[in-house]
């Protein structure tokens, strides 16, 4: 339900509330006359109360299958279309400067207290980005690549092929705050875009009126406003995709039903092997581990357990 409110209906909400003043004041047909937006008659706002969370409601599940496209999109995978792909040549060009920036910092002399202070701000702000050649043209897409190529990649895992398997094997609390800090990232992103629909809808509704173009201007700062949030959110996202590697790689080995690792070569081999068989190239080439609390007594070799023989089929 917090998702709902929080990813389909606040956002679709804004662009609706938004639309709907605009068009009730006349603004694309004229002056714009807000005193007309809010109904005097109590059954007259009532019903258009009604008619905003119907359509509120309606435009959210609408878009609710977007919602990975909607992330992907502010991410920077432009390159299905050619327009786009160029921008997106540029943009990654930006992006690998200021990435270069910060590596520079990172490798400077820390000859004072302010020169530390701003090398460990460079080292924490490079830890943000994934390395030189797999940049976005987009901060959001940095900071969430960040920990889709190193969370598992650190132990030989492939993240984006495994976290499907580990999420489902981390402990309810760590499901919690992913859900919890995924709503968050989800939320700003749909803000942004709502906020930036408001930008577009608005200045076409009130190019002629100069004196109404802040308005413009301030659902643009507000979409601003929510991307940076929801870069905000993606970083911590992508720290807690590393904590989840960090915490819950063993347990995904005991679901495959693979041995521990004794050290961390053999750590390194089992778990590239797990992700040559998650992304359909291969197997592991070590024996399976089917310990005794694995699997019920009436799972096993019947014959060992006579107390179990009447519930032999026929």
């Amino acid at each position: 339900m917090r998702r709902l409110l929080m990813v389909g209906l606040l956002p679709c909400g804004v662009f609706v509330t938004c639309l709907w003043g605009l068009v009730g004041a006349g603004s694309f047909t004229g002056r714009s006359d807000w005193s007309r937006v809010v109904p005097e008659d109590p059954g007259a706002l009532a019903g258009t109360l009604l008619v905003l969370t119907v359509c509120t409601s309606l435009l959210a599940v609408l878009l609710q299958p977007f919602q990975v496209r909607a992330v992907r999109v502010l991410e920077g995978y432009w390159d299905r279309w050619p327009v786009t792909a160029g921008l997106a040549g540029v943009l990654v060009e930006v992006q690998r400067r200021r990435w270069e920036v910060l590596r520079e910092r990172v490798q400077g002399a820390a000859l004072d207290e302010n020169a530390r202070r701003v090398r460990a701000d460079a080292a924490r702000r490079l830890s943000a980005h994934p390395s030189g050649d797999a940049l976005l043209p987009t901060a959001l897409g940095n900071a969430l690549r960040a920990g889709e190529l190193r969370a598992g990649e650190r132990y030989g895992l492939s993240t984006l092929a495994s976290w499907p398997r580990i999420y489902m094997q981390v402990s309810d609390r760590m499901a919690e705050v992913l859900r919890s800090t995924r709503e968050a990232l989800d939320t700003a992103v749909n803000l942004s875009w709502s906020f930036l629909m408001v930008t577009a809808v608005s200045a076409t509704a009130l190019y002629d009126e100069a004196g109404l173009w802040w308005l413009c201007g301030g659902a643009l700062l507000l979409a601003l406003v929510a991307y940076k949030g929801a870069v905000i959110a993606a970083q911590a996202y992508a720290g807690l995709m590393h904590v989840v590697y960090d915490l819950h790689r063993f347990e995904l080995l005991d679901a495959l039903h693979y041995p521990l690792p004794a050290d961390e070569a053999t750590e390194q081999e089992i778990f590239t092997g797990v992700s040559a068989l998650l992304a359909g190239r291969g197997r592991p080439g070590v024996p399976y581990d089917h310990g005794a609390d694995r699997s019920h007594p009436d799972d096993a070799d019947r014959s060992a357990y006579p107390e179990h023989m009447d519930r032999e089929p026929g």
